[in-house]
C-alpha cells in the first residue's frame, strides 16, 4: 500500500477496537507488525462481500498455507490419512472362495461405492453450507467405521455390497472437501500432489497387509477390516479435533457469494463447460488408473509368463511409481504450470504404454508400468488444480465433487469392460484399451480453456 506503516497503523487500529471478529480477520492481513512488515502469508484482493453484504474497500483475504494457520498442519496430516484409507478400501482377499461366487458377482463390491459417491456429489454443497468442514470431518470417518464393522462381521454377501455404498459416500465427501480446501492454499499444486500420493500409498500397502494376514497368518479375510476399523477410528478422532472450528457459520462467512446465489452451487457448477471437461477427464483417467492397477498382475502372469511373485512386484511398482510421481512432480507442476507439465506427462505415458504393449519382455514391461504410474500420478491433482483455477471459488466443492463422482464411474466401468472382453479374447486386450483411454485423456486435457489472470 502507498501509505507508510505509521499512517496505516493510525488508520486501522481504531477500526480493530470496534470491529467484530469476522472483520478483524480481514483487517489483520493489512496490519503491519511493530517492525513495519507483515508477517502473515501472502494476501490477495477478495471478491467476497463484507459483513453488510458489500465489498469493503482495501480488504484483503489471506491465502492459507499448509502450516498457517498453525492448525492447518494437523488438518493436513489427517486429511492425508483419510486419502490413505480410501486407497486401502479395496484390498479384499478371499471373498470369492468364502462366498463361493463368480468373479463378476464378487466384483460388485467394488462397483457399489459409486452409488455413495453420486449421492455425495449432489449433497456436498448443502452439507458444507449447513455443517461446514467440521460436518465432513465427523461424518466421513463414521461412514468408514460403519462400513468396516459390517464387513468385519462377514454377513450375507448382498449386505456387504449395500454396506460398501456407505464408504463411497464418505470418500465422496472427503475428496471434494479436502481437494477444494487445499486448492485454495499457497503452493497448492505441491500440497495437492502430496495429499493424493497418500491414496497411492494406501493402494500400495493394503494388498500387502491383506495378503500377509490371509496367506501368511492364515487368518480369515474379514480380519483385515479390523485393521481398517482401527485406522478409521483414528481418522475420526483426528479430523474431528483438527476441523472442529470449521463450522457451517465459518464456511458461509468464507463463501459469502454462495449465500447470494441461494446455495445453488451444484446447479451453477453443472452449467460450466469446465466442470464437464473435468468430469470426462476423471472418467477416462480413473479408467486408466484402476484398469492398469487391477489387471497388471493377471496380464504379467498370462501374457508375460512371469511368476506370481514377480507379477505382484510389478503391481507394487505401479502404485509406488504413482505415489512418488504425485509427491515429487507436484513441485515441477507448481513451477511450470499444469497445462505444459501434464501435456508432457501424457506424451510420456503414451510412449511408455506403447513400450509396455509392443516389447514382449517382462523386465521391460515391469519398468514401463512403474514409470507409467510415475507420470500418471500427478495428473489427477493437476486436473483438480486446473479446475480450481478456472472456476470461481464458491463452486469448487460442487464442481470437484461432481467431477469425481463421474470419474468414479470410469474407475468401475472400464475394469469390468476389460474383464468382459478378456473372458473371450484374452487379457491382452488390456493394452489397446489403456492406450485408447490415455489418448482420450490427452484430447480432453488439450480442450481445457487457458487460465486468464484475474484482476
Amino acid at each position: 500500500m502507498a501509505q507508510s506503516s505509521t499512517q496505516t497503523c493510525t488508520e486501522v487500529r481504531p477500526q480493530l477496537e470496534e470491529a467484530p471478529s469476522s472483520q478483524v480477520y480481514e483487517l489483520r492481513g493489512i496490519l503491519p507488525d511493530k517492525n513495519g512488515t507483515n508477517e502473515h502469508p501472502p494476501s490477495s484482493p477478495t471478491d467476497s462481500p463484507g459483513v453488510d453484504g458489500t465489498s469493503p474497500p482495501n480488504t484483503y483475504a489471506e491465502i492459507e498455507r499448509w502450516n498457517w494457520p498453525r492448525s492447518n498442519a494437523g488438518r493436513l496430516v489427517f486429511a492425508c490419512l483419510s486419502f490413505a484409507i480410501a486407497g486401502m478400501n479395496d484390498a479384499a482377499v478371499g471373498l470369492e472362495t468364502y462366498y463361493d461366487l463368480s468373479y463378476t458377482i464378487v466384483s460388485l463390491i467394488f462397483l457399489t461405492p459409486f452409488a455413495g459417491y453420486s449421492v455425495a456429489a449432489f449433497t456436498n454443497a448443502r452439507i458444507h453450507q449447513k455443517f461446514g468442514q467440521r460436518g465432513v470431518a465427523i461424518m466421513a470417518p463414521i461412514c468408514h467405521i460403519i462400513t468396516y464393522i459390517v464387513l468385519a462381521l462377514h454377513p450375507p454377501y448382498p449386505v456387504l455390497v449395500v454396506a460398501n455404498t456407505i464408504s463411497g459416500f464418505g470418500n465422496g465427501l472427503t475428496d471434494a472437501c479436502f481437494c477444494a480446501w487445499v486448492g485454495a492454499m499457497d503452493k497448492a499444486n505441491t500440497i495437492q500432489g502430496f495429499l493424493h500420493s497418500f491414496y497411492s500409498v494406501g493402494a500400495l500397502v493394503s494388498p500387502l497387509i491383506a495378503t500377509s494376514m490371509v496367506v501368511k497368518a492364515e487368518l480369515p479375510w474379514y480380519n483385515y477390516y479390523y485393521v481398517m476399523i482401527g485406522v478409521s477410528v483414528l481418522e475420526w478422532v483426528g479430523l474431528s479435533i483438527t476441523f472442529w472450528q470449521k463450522t457451517g457459520a465459518v464456511y458461509r462467512a468464507e463463501h459469502a457469494r454462495e449465500n447470494q446465489d441461494g446455495g445453488a452451487g451444484t446447479r451453477v457448477a453443472l452449467k460450466s463447460k469446465v466442470t464437464w471437461l473435468c468430469s470426462v477427464f476423471f472418467f477416462a483417467y480413473l479408467g486408466v488408473e484402476v484398469g492398469l492397477g487391477g489387471w497388471i498382475v493377471t496380464f504379467m502372469l498370462r501374457v508375460r509368463k512371469a511368476s506370481a511373485y514377480a507379477s505382484g512386484i510389478s503391481a507394487t511398482g505401479f502404485w509406488a511409481g504413482q505415489a512418488v510421481g504425485r509427491a515429487g512432480l507436484g513441485f515441477v507442476t507448481e513451477r511450470y504450470g499444469e497445462r505444459l507439465c501434464i501435456t508432457i506427462y501424457l506424451a510420456c505415458c503414451i510412449a511408455l504404454q506403447l513400450l509396455f504393449w509392443l516389447v514382449p519382455q517382462f523386465v521391460v514391461s515391469a519398468i514401463a508400468v512403474a514409470f507409467l504410474g510415475f507420470f500418471l500420478g500427478p495428473m489427477f491433482p493437476g486436473a483438480v488444480m486446473m479446475t480450481a483455477k478456472l472456476l470461481p471459488k464458491h463452486i469448487h466443492v460442487s464442481a470437484i465433487g461432481f467431477a469425481m463422482a463421474i470419474g468414479g464411474t470410469g474407475g468401475t466401468v472400464f475394469p469390468f469392460i476389460i474383464g468382459a472382453i478378456a473372458a473371450s479374447r484374452g487379457v491382452g486386450v488390456l493394452q489397446p484399451i489403456i492406450l485408447a483411454l490415455i489418448v482420450v485423456v490427452s484430447i480432453v486435457w488439450l480442450s481445457f480453456p487457458r487460465i486468464k489472470k484475474r484482476d
